[in-house]
């Protein structure tokens, strides 16, 4: 019982270490043990449990899993390896098994196809790494199985009032959020496939994301991790002459090039019966056109993200939560103003962007995609209204009152407003760069035309000249 104690004590202590260093696991930076006091101490309760081997068979093998989990983390993958054989994770079966053992064998396959895949530099026989890569496939679906299965039976026990007493059953789903290796094990197969170049493979893998039985736990990620990621796989990867809908095969020269012999619309109806909502609706709407499949999915993430997950709250507790609303909402609307702007609605996106405001307080980013969209429309003195705010936010960058003051000299002949922004420009000297003369320029392009505007002789002689001596400088 002591030892249980310890390896329990041991997870809690390894959790507590990568929900700190979220971020440097997500950009695979090892932990040290130097640093991470927790990761230390975790590994040496680890050890001892393993060395004494008091634990029952079953015990035993989950402290493994732990055990290769932490040297995941810590960079040491031949060990993570090792550790994996060492429990069986292939014999392992799931069948009956409680939900803390479904979520262990989820991370473990995937940490296994991770760590496999991070340690093909040392294989030289091009046979053997063809293996090694099937091997890290066969890891990551399988983990994808396994993690649906863990997600659709938590939902049912954290609906079951009655359910027995588990880990985490005072769970609710609003305080739930995906681990880095759950999601790890929804997204590695298809983002494999997709580096690798198998478009075919990699869309089957991320349509059949979408397609299973959603869970309340899915939601978020497939409405932002997964269609985003579609859109891109769609926008980035295929023209307009290529693409295939959900309901058909592919053309002939990508299931050649991939040797991919697999029909989609077999599988279009073998899952058929499992198709969520938000599947259907991307199914039908989508059309048989890049363009309208990608608007659909992106409608789809905006409501999502805008409606249902911001988090707008400037209280300090909430800041963390006001930071993911931002970056998703932020990735949404990037993509929809590349789908719109390759079709030249600007209009409906500048409408898109208004919505975005009540993410964008500070954010320089969103204030500036919505003044490019109405500068594009022809919004042009709301155009202006919204940079006069992005050079406040952002003052030492010169292309917002340049961009300003190209709008105000031109389609609203704004001219003491271009002149303001002109001098915007000069006024940062050699900070502004290139820009400098640029700024040069436009000034002395509004004093030109304050000129011709000018009705007294001695007044257009004046401006003529100092329009002269700018354009000079």
């Amino acid at each position: 019982s002591e030892d249980y104690g310890s390896m329990l004590l041991a997870e809690a202590l390894l959790e507590e270490c990568l929900k700190e260093n979220f971020a440097k696991l997500k950009d695979s930076i090892p932990l040290t043990e130097k640093n991470e006091p927790k990761l230390s101490e975790a590994k040496q309760y680890l050890t001892s449990i393993l060395s004494r081997g008091k634990l029952r068979p079953k015990h035993m093998t989950e402290a493994m899993l732990i055990l290769g989990k932490l040297h995941y983390v810590e960079g040491s993958y031949r060990d993570a390896i090792s550790m994996y054989a060492r429990a069986g994770i292939d014999d392992l079966s799931t069948k009956d098994e409680p939900l803390y053992m479904l979520r262990l064998v989820t991370e473990a396959f995937v940490i296994k196809g991770l760590s496999l895949e991070r340690s093909t530099n040392s294989i030289a026989s091009r046979a053997r790494l063809c293996e090694r890569e099937e091997e890290v496939m066969a890891c990551f679906e399988t983990a994808y199985v396994t993690a649906q299965v863990y997600l659709q039976e938590l939902e049912k026990t954290l609906n079951n009032t009655h359910s027995r007493s588990i880990k985490g059953s005072n769970m609710t789903y609003s305080e739930f959020e995906l681990s880095y290796f759950l999601e790890a094990a929804l997204q590695s197969a298809y983002v494999t496939h997709l580096k690798k170049g198998n478009i075919v493979k990699g869309m089957r893998s991320l349509r059949e994301i979408l397609r299973t039985v959603e869970t309340k736990a899915t939601q978020t990620f497939k409405m932002v991790r997964g269609m985003n990621r579609r859109w891109e796989v769609l926008l980035h990867s295929l023209s307009e002459d290529c693409y295939w809908s959900p309901l058909s095969d592919p053309l002939p020269e990508f299931m050649n090039k991939e040797d991919q012999s697999y029909s989609l619309s077999e599988a279009g109806a073998v899952h058929r019966r499992e198709v969520s909502v938000l599947f259907y609706f991307s199914l039908l709407a989508g059309g048989r056109r890049v363009f309208e499949h990608s608007l659909v999915l992106l409608i789809m993430s905006l409501i999502h993200v805008a409606n249902r997950d911001a988090v707008i709250s400037r209280a300090p507790d909430q800041q963390d939560d006001r930071a993911v609303s931002l970056r998703d909402a932020s990735a949404v609307y990037d993509l929809l103003s590349i789908t719109l702007g390759r079709r030249g609605q600007y209009v409906m996106l500048s409408e898109c962007l208004e919505r975005a405001m009540k993410f964008a307080f500070d954010e320089f980013h969103l204030w500036y995609q919505l003044a490019l969209s109405m500068v594009a429309c022809g919004k042009s003195a709301y155009a202006v209204s919204v940079l006069k705010e992005c050079a406040k936010l952002r003052p030492t960058d010169p292309t917002v009152p340049l961009l300003a003051a190209k709008v105000c000299i031109g389609s609203l002949h704004w001219l003491e407003e271009g002149e303001y922004f002109a001098k915007m420009v000069i006024d940062l000297g050699e900070d502004a760069g290139e820009s400098l003369a640029k700024g040069y320029l436009a000034l002395g392009l509004t004093y030109s035309l304050q000129a011709t505007d000018a009705t007294l002789k001695g007044t257009q002689d004046e401006l003529n000249k100092k329009a002269l001596q700018t354009l000079e400088r």
